[in-house]
């Protein structure tokens, strides 16, 4: 191969290595507040991060609710707010089925089926998630018209506090972007 080739390939290369869409990294938007779909956001995200890629999951809207600590309470809220509160599940171990609830039997079967086949679920693939390194950022905005606070939110060792500009930063420099 000619020097010439080989410094045009070389310029190539660098100017890929800039370019948006390049790192191998995953960005995710969990927007859904049903079980089946944090199942895979979370089995998707730990799968991507022991493979070795940075991974960010922005939860907005519906997936907030997720996050939220059984535990923990947060006081000061108007009455919308209490009200969102009341009606959205409290946790992850909250979560209902988006398919065949039926009335919250189709939830049990699903998690006992899970326990019989060995398969992870949210309170382990958390667990996982935080010790590979996974980042968790949770939508201000959705957090506010929710009536969310930050008191009554999971205590994670990679978690912050952001608006959207946020997530699109890391979207752009990602390989890989999904909505769940």
């Amino acid at each position: 191969m000619s020097m010439d080739v080989e410094k045009e390939l070389a310029s190539i290369r660098e100017r890929l290595d800039g370019m948006p869409g390049t790192r191998e990294k995953l960005s995710m938007i969990v927007f859904s507040g049903d079980l089946d779909r944090h199942l895979a956001a979370m089995i998707i995200a730990t799968g991507a991060a022991a493979m070795g890629m940075q991974v960010v999951l922005f939860y907005t809207f519906w997936g907030t609710a997720a996050l939220r600590d059984p535990k923990k309470r947060a006081g000061g809220k108007d009455l919308l707010s209490k009200m969102f509160g009341l009606m959205l599940p409290k946790g992850r171990n909250r979560l209902k089925l988006s398919q065949m609830n039926m009335a919250g039997a189709g939830t049990a079967m699903m998690r006992n089926l899970m326990r019989k086949k060995n398969v992870s679920g949210l309170d382990e693939l958390y667990e996982t998630a935080a010790v590979l390194g996974v980042e968790i950022k949770i939508c201000e905005m959705s957090m506010d018209l929710m009536g969310f606070t930050r008191e009554e939110m999971i205590d994670y060792p990679a978690l912050e506090y952001c608006g959207v500009a946020t997530f699109l930063a890391h979207a752009r420099e990602s390989a890989v972007q999904l909505f769940l």
